[in-house]
């Protein structure tokens, strides 16, 4: 069993947030699916049907969109010797990476994402910061929400919905995923975790709807 667990590097976070890159979106896709937990195993295991093999994550590995965060690679067979311009290449890209996950490492405070669970009675003033975001910031945001509370209510069952979560390019893309994303929630954790999320939610979108479509059931 392997015990190689990837982790995104500052590159495979700004292709997630910015499409900068323009990371194929099979890629992007995997790119999502590596989340610095689940062992390289696990992703074969319970993702393959999105397209993730070894091969499309030494892919993502070579270019510097993920690093290792733990375990130890394989031994590889000596390469056969390269021209001159191909080596160089490979040894930059292999830099390149090495370079992203020390960043990674240094600054990991600063790109941890975002609580999983928050009060639905947020401060007024966290409120009023919000609803200021840039759309930058604020699609950062909401990116990261959604799929880390995806993983950590609903588990494997919300593949289908992060998949949603990835095609997203816009906020408005993200408000209109709102009360599918709620009502899975409510399936999977109850009513309380539904009503706490909805209120932290509100407040990334930068306010409740003017029309609430998503109604909790009475206890």
């Amino acid at each position: 069993m392997s015990t190689m667990v990837y982790d995104k590097t500052e590159k495979g976070r700004e292709e997630i947030s910015t499409r900068k890159h323009q990371l194929s979106s099979r890629l992007r896709t995997i790119l999502v699916m590596i989340d610095g937990r689940h062992s390289l195993d696990d992703l074969l295991r319970n993702f393959a049907g999105v397209g993730v093999t070894a091969d499309s994550v030494k892919e993502l590995l070579q270019e510097g969109y993920i690093y290792l965060a733990s375990g130890e690679e394989p031994v590889a067979p000596v390469a056969p010797k390269l021209p001159a311009s191909a080596r160089a290449r490979q040894v930059a890209r292999r830099a390149a990476g090495a370079e992203g996950a020390h960043h990674d490492e240094v600054h990991d405070d600063a790109a941890a994402p975002l609580p999983v669970v928050a009060s639905a009675e947020a401060p007024s003033a966290q409120a009023l910061a919000e609803s200021q975001l840039d759309d930058a910031t604020r699609f950062r945001h909401l990116y990261d929400f959604y799929n880390q509370t995806i993983k950590s209510t609903i588990g494997l069952r919300g593949i289908m919905l992060q998949l949603k979560v990835e095609k997203c390019n816009n906020v408005d893309d993200f408000r209109a995923l709102r009360l599918q994303y709620l009502q899975a929630v409510l399936k999977a954790k109850g009513s309380e975790m539904a009503r706490s999320l909805r209120g932290r939610l509100d407040e990334l979108l930068g306010g409740k709807p003017e029309h609430e479509d998503f109604i909790l059931p009475d206890n």
